[in-house]
């Protein structure tokens, strides 16, 4: 269990807002290190089998200007591309999606003492019912474990089987403390006690429901 919180405890969280082409956005912000060089890093998230170990399979015309597809997940087009620093996609999940209304962007840059300082933001037009319910852990969570995920591939002890990983007591209490976690930040952005505790509950169901 020791590892996995090392690895939650590694990201720091911030909750605020930012610009799309469709206007202003709910944005949540991960930042972390990473020991490996930052091309490699770089090599990870942008090649397709190496994503494919650590996230999810992903098609499509990989390249600026081009579109991509994650298995099950997420659509959109590579908005930015400048190897091996910036990184930025349209995020669009589910039939309702609209173009504009989601973003995530990665940017990677040497640490002080070597290895990659690591951001990822992700921007996105949310409903107001759904953010009132769920609040920023609904997408943080998720994040959370992608980037658990992409540590374990960089040093090579990658999960083999994802489903039976999130079904296990090391993810469930990962994914408890994250939706915590992301109560805090939301917290920290000035966020009502009442209204985040309800938002972290509903998370927390959400991702670790009680067994059947």
């Amino acid at each position: 269990m020791t590892d996995v919180l090392d690895e939650l405890a590694a990201t720091h969280r911030e909750v605020g807002k930012g610009p799309l082409p469709a206007g202003e956005g709910d944005a949540i912000v991960l930042r972390r290190h990473y020991d490996a060089d930052v091309e490699d890093v770089w090599d990870a998230i942008t090649t397709p089998e190496r994503v494919g170990r650590w996230f999810l399979p992903v098609s499509g015309d990989l390249r600026l200007g081009g579109t991509y597809q994650l298995e099950g997940n997420a659509a959109g087009e590579i908005l930015q591309c400048q190897p091996p620093r910036l990184l930025r996609v349209s995020w669009l999940y589910g039939e309702d999606a609209q173009r504009g209304t989601s973003e995530v962007e990665v940017r990677l840059s040497p640490g002080a003492g070597g290895g990659t300082d690591f951001a990822l933001t992700h921007t996105a037009i949310v409903d107001e019912e759904f953010m009132a319910t769920y609040g920023p852990g609904a997408t943080g969570v998720g994040w959370d474990l992608a980037l658990m995920g992409l540590a374990q591939h960089l040093v090579g002890a990658e999960i083999k089987d994802a489903s039976e990983f999130e079904a296990s007591p090391e993810a469930r209490e990962f994914s408890r403390r994250s939706a915590a976690a992301w109560g805090e930040a939301h917290l920290a952005s000035g966020a009502e006690p009442e209204r985040v505790a309800a938002a972290v509950e509903a998370t927390t169901k959400f991702y670790v429901p009680e067994p059947a």
